[in-house]
């Protein structure tokens, strides 16, 4: 009951946020990919040249979103979210009406950019700023919007192609875009939500905000990043080469196919219960666990044949990616604070954004080279055990200053603990 009068209270600020992850599907690789096939033929493209353009264009997006992140610091959300949904309509036509590759690329350069990066970055920054006590369950939330799109919007583009054409369904999407997307959006995020306006008693974490360049200086700010980019490199690798794996492994690329449904489910379960988890522990508090499941599932993968272990993988993979999905949204501005936010986030997503450009082709190359493939699997889950324990050096050390507890009994006096991760370090 608690949960729902939660959900109701803050309906406009959780639905404004997981509507910007929903529309984020237009710019992301799961819609795009969906127009692969008559790409290449339009363009007289081959699978390899096409997959160096989609990298190009990603890597691009990933080194232009940094600079465009502060606008959330300096601007009102709505006006950015706006912008950013005007622009990413202008992506899907250009992707509709490019007659040559140069525009090809600047379509899904834009595509990316605005879509897959600023989209998420807006739905993610906001509700990290916005919500303070309950960001866990807020993040989970919100973030159910990515997997509301992955479900929904496939079957959708498909009947749509076939009456429309691909062009024309990009046309289409444009109007989704302006007509729906647009004035809902705004009409739901124009209002600021005080993170304050918690009920009496609550306990509202006071965090130092520290600015990019303290950021920037910070060895931790580097040893965390290498622990929150495994789950984009290996997870995009995992399904980049599921094919190549199936073959390996003599599976069912049908039976493979289904496991995906079943990572689905999970993925929704976990995000939910990691929300939970980090209102009540602190996103810090979780980061040494997250990483498990994903090296639970490399093992799994590297050294299983039998056709069973793919439900076990993906389980596996759910788990991760439930716990991903919301941790890292929580953990940022629980490190870090809000008010530069916006920039702090937007280098964080470029990162991981870069990381899932890099992991299919590293890894490619290496199969090239005759390195074999379930040993290179077997390599990512001894780097996920690495930064568990990393991770759990350095929440030894930060957890203490954190003091985050339970929430007081209702009625009791308004609680303030102060996480103070000394933003002067060198």
């Amino acid at each position: 009951m608690q949960f729902l009068t939660f959900i109701g209270t803050n309906a406009r600020w959780l639905g404004g946020g997981f509507l910007l992850c929903f529309f984020s599907s237009f710019g992301q690789t799961f819609f795009v990919s969906l127009s692969n096939g008559d790409i290449r033929r339009d363009y007289d493209l081959t699978n390899g040249e096409f997959g160096m353009i989609y990298m190009l264009a990603t890597l691009a997006s990933a080194a232009t979103l940094p600079f465009l992140g502060w606008t959330l610091d300096r601007y009102p959300a709505w006006r950015v979210a706006a912008v950013t949904v005007v622009c990413l309509a202008i992506a899907t036509l250009a992707m509709a009406v490019s007659s040559s590759v140069p525009l090809l690329i600047l379509a899904i350069y834009l595509l990316r950019l605005f879509g897959q990066g600023m989209m998420t970055e807006i739905s993610m920054t906001t509700t990290g700023r916005w919500f303070a006590a309950n960001r866990g369950r807020a993040m989970a939330l919100v973030t159910l919007g990515n997997h509301a799109g992955t479900g929904f919007f496939p079957l959708i583009f498909v009947l749509a192609a076939g009456a429309f054409g691909w062009r024309g369904t990009w046309v289409a999407s444009a109007a989704i875009l302006i007509l729906v997307a647009l004035p809902t959006i705004v009409a739901l995020v124009h209002r600021e939500r005080d993170p304050q306006s918690e009920p009496p008693g609550t306990l509202i974490p006071d965090v130092a905000d520290w600015t990019m360049a303290e950021v920037l200086r910070s060895p931790r700010f580097y040893l965390v990043s290498m622990s929150v980019l495994a789950p984009p490199f290996i997870g995009t690798t995992l399904f980049f080469h599921q094919v190549y794996l199936t073959e390996l492994r003599g599976w069912s690329l049908e039976v493979f196919a289904a496991g995906f449904a079943v990572m689905s489910a999970v993925t929704v379960v976990f995000a939910l219960v990691c929300g939970w988890m980090v209102d009540r522990y602190s996103a810090l508090r979780l980061l040494p666990y997250f990483l498990i499941p994903l090296t639970i599932a490399c093992f799994i993968a590297a050294n299983f044949t039998a056709e069973a272990a793919i439900f076990v993988f993906m389980i596996c993979l759910g788990v991760s990616n439930g716990f991903s999905s919301t941790l890292l949204g929580a953990l940022w501005p629980e490190l870090y604070g809000v008010k530069h936010l916006g920039a702090i986030r937007s280098l964080t997503v470029a990162l991981m954004v870069l990381a899932s450009a890099l992991g299919p082709g590293v890894t490619g190359i290496l199969i090239d080279l005759g390195v074999p493939y379930p040993l290179q699997i077997d390599a990512m889950g001894l780097y996920c055990l690495v930064m568990t324990i990393a991770m759990a050096l350095l929440a030894g050390r930060l957890a203490p200053k954190a003091n985050l507890g339970n929430a007081p009994a209702p009625g009791a006096s308004r609680t303030v603990d102060r996480i103070d991760p000394q933003p002067h370090e060198t």
